[in-house]
């Protein structure tokens, strides 16, 4: 049987930006995982993400929780490194 920690390994998306999917999309992470993986293989998925992220950080802010922004700041800044597709303007 395939486990959570299978699926997450097996994707291009690291657990961080799992956990953001799951948090924007108000889904559990093997769903999130199932989603991220298919937005990353299609034509402007991984600006979808990054557009979650970037969402999930703006809530954050809004509930004035600061440590939980940080995390996800962080968490953008390893997914641009690791997807610079995501760029705004890149094709």
């Amino acid at each position: 049987m395939i486990t959570l920690d299978d699926m997450e390994d097996m994707s291009c998306l690291d657990r961080d930006q799992i956990a953001a999917i799951a948090e924007h999309e108000h889904i559990n992470e093997v769903d999130a995982t199932m989603l991220g993986e298919y937005l990353m293989h299609i034509h402007k998925g991984a600006q979808k993400v990054q557009q979650m992220i970037c969402d999930d950080m703006r809530v954050a802010m809004h509930k004035d929780d600061v440590a939980h922004a940080a995390e996800l700041f962080r968490t953008l800044q390893h997914f641009m490194k690791d997807h610079p597709e995501a760029a705004r303007g890149a094709s």
